[in-house]
């Protein structure tokens, strides 16, 4: 490929989609694709640092702090990763993107969408997304699956995980046809299975075949 392809991974906290992203890279690298395997937030220096304050900073964050740290973080992600690597013709598997902040930032903590959507703009910087696969399960099942050990965001409680999980179809209805539903209330495998057939049509039309 002489561009290469950005795939985004969204869902819950427990819907499996980390997995699905380390299984698909396997995948490709074993067919000869270079593969870059990222995340929001914290995959630069910068990024880990940010993350850890949103994660695990203990004690009062904001919501518009919040919000504006993970934008940070993601002008940098663009910059010094995404942008490059797609130049290069790699393909980059992300785990969360631009989805994530309106869902969680937007439709879970009320902050005003729109709004969201445009400094996700300035945030990329011209990109976007070849293909997001949104991991849907119920707020139950990812709750019972992220277990009594949560982090600052998965502590936010099941009525906020339910708004998120809403705000990510809702954005799905929106965007068709770059953001597919994966019901990741199935088992691993079958999950995979759905997951690679609509990776592997994406390269496929994205090579002429």
């Amino acid at each position: 490929m002489k561009k290469g392809l950005f795939i985004t991974f969204e869902g819950a906290d427990g819907s499996g989609k980390t997995t699905q992203l380390n299984k698909i890279k396997d995948l490709l690298v074993e067919q000869g694709f270079d593969v870059v395997v990222t995340r929001e937030p914290g995959s630069l220096d910068i990024g880990q640092k940010i993350r850890n304050i949103l994660l695990h900073q203990e004690g009062f964050v904001s919501d518009r702090c919040e919000m504006f740290l993970f934008l940070a973080d993601r002008s940098q992600h663009v910059d010094e990763l995404i942008k490059p690597a797609v130049e290069q013709g790699k393909i980059v598997l992300c785990d969360r993107h631009t989805d994530s902040t309106v869902a969680y930032q937007g439709y879970g903590r009320g902050q005003d969408i729109e709004l969201l959507k445009r400094l996700n703009k300035i945030a990329v910087d011209g990109i976007v997304p070849d293909l997001t696969l949104l991991f849907d399960v119920s707020t139950q099942t990812a709750q019972d699956r992220v277990g009594s050990e949560k982090d600052r965001m998965e502590s936010a409680g099941a009525k906020f995980h339910s708004r998120v999980r809403n705000g990510y179809l809702e954005l799905q209805k929106e965007n068709p046809d770059r953001i597919k539903i994966i019901d990741a209330n199935n088992d691993i495998d079958k999950v995979f299975e759905d997951t690679k057939n609509i990776v592997v049509k994406l390269i496929q039309e994205s090579r002429g075949v």
